[in-house]
């Protein structure tokens, strides 16, 4: 007997690795193979479901996010050198995660603090780390909020 043989035999043993159950002595055509039982014992784990981030964002994605036209985007892409795109050859912009936390900031300093356009390339300028901390700081906040929120909910 090769050894192949005997690991084989000894692999597809169903009462080691998959127990026998009422059903092997059904008519089923799958109560006689292994693969098609199920262990006895399965662990209950929560389920919680992985946020999967992109790579790239179009640019109708990034409008959502930020609940404006892709108009805007586009201009603040031009008056602002700190968003970058890349460009496929037909001229489709894809946003990174870089470009979208830059978008951000500028987004910070014009919509929720009322900067102009001339007074936030400024501030950006002049201040660039202070202004990554504070919107930094404002999304932690607003996620400690949501844990929060939803923690009370589940109350």
């Amino acid at each position: 007997m090769s050894s192949f043989s005997k690991l084989s035999r000894s692999f597809f043993i169903p009462e080691i690795i998959f127990p026998t159950s009422t059903a092997s002595s059904s008519t089923s055509p799958f109560a006689l193979c292994p693969f098609f039982q199920f262990p006895t014992f399965i662990p209950s784990m929560p389920y919680k479901e992985k946020e999967t981030e992109k790579l790239y964002y179009s640019i109708g994605e990034v409008a959502k996010m930020f609940n404006v036209n892709a108009s805007l985007i586009r201009f603040w892409e031009k008056e602002f050198d700190i968003i970058k795109p890349q460009k496929n050859r037909k001229g489709n912009r894809s946003f990174t995660a870089a470009d979208i936390d830059n978008f951000r900031r500028i987004f910070h300093l014009v919509k929720e603090r009322g900067y102009t356009l001339q007074g936030a390339k400024e501030k950006l300028r002049q201040n660039k780390d202070e202004v990554f901390n504070e919107v930094d700081m404002i999304a932690s906040l607003e996620r400690v909020k949501s844990f929060l929120l939803e923690l009370k909910k589940s109350l």
